[in-house]
């Protein structure tokens, strides 16, 4: 009998977080080029080929004519343009459904072969399953940007990032557990730190998806104040009818959130760096140290550049990346110091 969870099912795991990884990448690229609502359709086999010929670009132009991003923003678009925003968002859709596959098929194939314990079993399900709501969340979004206004919803994009941030730890957190196999005793007060630090980082990337889905970062393109040399800017509480609308839908507001939690993000994890030197055991533990204060600057100054440089394309897709690597440190370092 073949060993159950054995280097193949880490493989299979590990491989799903790449290709997450390249999907986060491009979803980035995707947005930044504003080119997530040139296809307004979902076709589930047949979109996976992109059109062929003359004709079936013209068509596919001709749809896209039909919504609000074209009528109100891109009536100036020739096929040209509308063929550099298509290849974005088809090959984002595509790179999602070889996800599927890549998380399916190798798992009937190791459930057949009994290579999967039934813990491991009952986490990837879960995890498939995950992925398949990250799948009607992309939809949910880019309908919410085909009805009235030329854009999706910030909230929808929040959900459909912060949904494939997670998809990815939870996917990590199962491969180290097959890496990892053996628990130990550790500090719970730490423990509860590095939970906390987690949470405080996670909302932090809903609200960099926030600044994202309100162009947010094209405003007060000063540092370390906002305009007029003001920490909080007057329209940071004005743009908006209530504190709370503007701390959700604000312009302004969102992103004073945004850069004001990059402080607290900051001083967290220099807390986790420092206190958790005493209770590292193992070469992997300080490694986890190590990477997570490394990145967490590294972050920061690419933070502060997008919003200084006007969020380029490169830059907003770096930083992007950056908080995904942070996840992962973040992630790691949870997880060595949990079992």
């Amino acid at each position: 009998m073949k060993k159950k969870d054995n280097k193949k099912v880490i493989y299979w795991l590990l491989t799903g977080c790449l290709l997450i990884f390249i999907m986060v990448i491009v979803g980035g690229i995707t947005r930044l080029t504003h080119s997530g609502l040139s296809i307004s359709n979902y076709k589930l086999i047949s979109g996976t080929i992109p059109p062929m010929n003359d004709a079936e670009w013209n068509a596919a132009f001709d749809l896209y004519k039909q919504y609000p991003e074209y009528q109100k923003l891109n009536n100036h678009f020739t096929l040209e343009d509308f063929k550099d925003i298509y290849f974005w968002e088809w090959i984002h859709r595509v790179i999602g459904r070889v996800i599927g596959l890549v998380f399916f098929f190798p798992f009937v194939y190791f459930l057949i072969t009994k290579q999967l314990t039934r813990p491991t079993i009952k986490k990837a399900i879960g995890l498939m399953c995950l992925g398949a709501f990250q799948g009607f969340l992309g939809w949910y979004m880019v309908k919410s940007g085909l009805v009235d206004r030329p854009d999706v919803s910030h909230f929808r994009l929040a959900a459909h990032l912060t949904t494939a941030f997670i998809t990815f730890a939870l996917t990590f957190w199962v491969a180290l557990d097959l890496i990892f196999p053996f628990n130990k005793v550790t500090d719970t007060g730490f423990k509860n730190l590095l939970r906390v630090t987690t949470f405080v980082l996670l909302v932090q990337i809903i609200y960099g998806a926030f600044v994202a889905g309100l162009d947010a970062g094209w405003i007060h393109n000063h540092w370390p104040m906002m305009s007029e040399g003001k920490f909080i800017h007057e329209t940071v509480y004005t743009e908006q009818n209530s504190i709370l609308l503007n701390l959700t839908e604000g312009k302004s507001g969102v992103q004073f959130v945004h850069r004001t939690l990059a402080y607290f993000v900051v001083a967290l994890i220099l807390i986790v760096f420092f206190k958790g030197q005493k209770f590292v055991e193992t070469k992997y533990q300080k490694l986890a140290l190590n990477s997570l204060i490394g990145l967490v600057f590294l972050q920061f100054v690419l933070g502060v550049l997008t919003l200084l440089l006007q969020v380029p394309v490169w830059l907003g897709v770096a930083h992007q990346v950056g908080a995904f690597f942070l996840l992962t440190a973040m992630t790691f370092t949870l997880h060595r110091f949990s079992k």
